[in-house]
């Protein structure tokens, strides 16, 4: 999260259960803040009892303090598209109701411009087979959430994880989100071994390999789909022989899954955006957290500080500054 306050302006989105609509956001380089609340409705700083069973007109959103100069209201869109089913308009997954329904609430003519815009590419890009009935509405009073609702993926993972699975949400995004690359062009893009790694679930050979021994300032992203993944400024050598990273850029940006392969048992690392097999962590890092990311060299590129700019990656440049 960056604190920088030298601009600052606001964002709201809802996308049903306000639990899942904050992750995505958070840890972002430019987010200030996220915060679950509830806007649209006609009843002043409602309850939650209140609006869950439909009694206000409000919507369950999220509205993020964010610095546009680092990272653009349109980056934000393109990440509010990935966590909902457009083409509900009587709520989001399991959960039914008015409160639950997905809008785009602009502060801006700017924001509404831009929001019309991604909805248009939304509707063409062919993704879903339904139209998209997502409205784009000016914004309202916005009301803060208990503060039990704030932050709840970390207060309680377990059962965010629950709810997010249970509810198809997590199952909708990876169906119409992640993953979705042609195969064909994987094979004719990458080399063998980046193929092997991230679509065959490989591993590569240890110390013989692009970036184990790496030095340089700059990130690491998916060499599938370019997601950011990992900076430099959390690489450090473990003499492991693969690239070792204490914590990624973003939680968010890997997905965990139990390995019971080569009779061990294992964590997996997976990328978010492509489904891209990575590597695997353990619990013996250095940091306060106590992990050790040992990654595949062939699942990363790296893109050096001074690229970012060229490369589509300014937000990350605060980094190394």
């Amino acid at each position: 999260m960056n604190n920088s306050n030298s601009a600052q302006a606001l964002a709201t989105f809802a996308g049903g259960c306000f639990w899942c609509m904050v992750s995505p956001f958070e840890e972002l380089p430019g987010i200030i803040k996220v915060e679950s609340g509830y806007t649209g409705g006609h009843v002043v700083n409602p309850t939650y009892e209140q609006v869950c069973t439909d009694q206000t007109g409000h919507y369950e959103a999220v509205q993020i303090t964010y610095n546009p100069d680092i990272f653009p209201y349109t980056k934000l869109l393109e990440l509010f598209w990935q966590q909902i089913d457009p083409t509900d308009a009587g709520g989001q997954f399991h959960d039914r109701g008015d409160s639950y329904r997905t809008a785009i609430f602009y502060h801006t003519e700017e924001q509404r411009e831009q929001a019309e815009v991604s909805k248009q590419e939304v509707e063409q890009s062919g993704r879903f087979d339904k139209p998209i009935v997502t409205p784009i509405l000016p914004a309202a009073p916005f009301y803060a959430a208990e503060e039990y609702h704030q932050g709840y993926h970390r207060k309680n993972p377990g059962h965010y994880k629950r709810y997010r699975k249970g509810s198809g949400r997590q199952d909708f995004i990876e169906t119409h989100w992640s993953g979705n690359f042609d195969d064909e062009e994987l094979r004719q893009r990458l080399t063998p071994m980046q193929y092997k790694v991230t679509r065959q679930n490989g591993t590569e050979p240890a110390f013989a390999n692009e970036y184990h021994d790496h030095k340089g300032d700059g990130i690491y992203v998916d060499i599938v789909s370019g997601e950011p993944l990992f900076s430099s400024k959390d690489k450090y050598d473990s003499g492991c022989g693969w690239p070792s990273f204490t914590r990624p850029l973003r939680d968010y940006s890997v997905k965990e899954k139990t390995d019971l392969s080569h009779f061990m048992v294992r964590t997996e690392v997976r990328s978010h955006e492509s489904d891209s097999h990575l590597g695997h962590v353990f619990n013996d890092g250095p940091a306060e957290n106590g992990l050790r990311y040992c990654i595949n060299s062939a699942a990363l590129r790296f893109v050096p500080k001074e690229d970012m700019d060229a490369e589509g990656y300014s937000e990350y440049k605060h980094l190394f500054e």
